[in-house]
């Protein structure tokens, strides 16, 4: 990782975690899908992963009044079942099926709450959320529409919805480092130092999101959601699709 490289990450660190402090999820899409140009898919996986500690743990601090915590620890019970699902399968990923399944994740959002009436507030459904939500974070790198459903569905208000997914996130985000933690020791020191110093910056980033999120109706945040991620969503099917042909 070049210089250039490096400073050009910590302003995508800014933006995305911008993004995420905002609807909670789509700058964890844009950021995988810069580090899967520049690194290994394991290790921007893992990466990614370190990063979003920082910027989803800020943001469920910020926000740390509005967590569900009965709603987190159901959560983290189904990821602990997916994580071991995984390692027992001696899982590994490619960046053809990584970009496909990331590029699919979006047509969950559009499903019609009649066809599937999901709810992060009931406790199966919450366990459910964990081994999906989870299990899709380890596997390819972000589950951020896979969670959505389970929560903008529900009757939470955006800011214990955002506060809630934050907190789940940082645990999943970990578990997703552990995982890939031989593929993260590929990096040299220099390049772990770039990472360190994108600390501040997600923190920044997760700040300027939180101050715009107060701004925005319930209503809006839930439209907005759908169509940005939908459009990354497309960028990753075209990149994958682009790769197997």
């Amino acid at each position: 990782m070049s210089l250039p490289i490096a400073a050009a990450l910590l302003v995508a660190v800014f933006f995305t975690s911008t993004l995420s402090g905002v609807f909670g999820m789509a700058g964890g899409l844009v950021l995988l899908g810069i580090l899967l140009a520049i690194l290994p898919v394991g290790t921007a996986i893992a990466v990614q992963g370190a990063i979003q500690i920082i910027a989803n743990g800020s943001r469920a601090f910020f926000s740390r009044a509005f967590i569900d915590w009965r709603i987190l620890g159901t959560i983290c019970l189904g990821l602990l079942v997916a994580g071991v699902a995984l390692f027992i399968i001696r899982y590994t990923p490619d960046l053809a099926t990584v970009c496909i399944a990331i590029g699919l994740l979006p047509i969950l959002v559009w499903i019609p709450q009649s066809w599937l009436a999901l709810d992060a507030s009931k406790p199966h459904h919450a366990f459910i959320c964990g081994v999906l939500g989870g299990g899709l974070n380890l596997a390819v790198g972000v589950s951020g529409p896979t969670v959505d459903i389970f929560f903008i569905r529900t009757t939470m208000d955006r800011r214990k919805v955002i506060a809630t997914k934050a907190a789940t996130q940082v645990i999943s985000h970990a578990a997703k480092v552990v995982f890939y933690w031989n593929a993260a020791t590929v990096l040299a020191p220099f390049e772990w130092a770039a990472i360190a110093v994108a600390a501040p910056f997600a923190i920044a980033g997760t700040s300027a999101g939180h101050w715009i999120l107060q701004r925005l109706t319930d209503a809006n945040f839930r439209a907005w959601t759908r169509w940005i991620v939908t459009a990354i969503g497309i960028f990753y099917l075209v990149r994958g699709l682009t790769l197997l042909i």
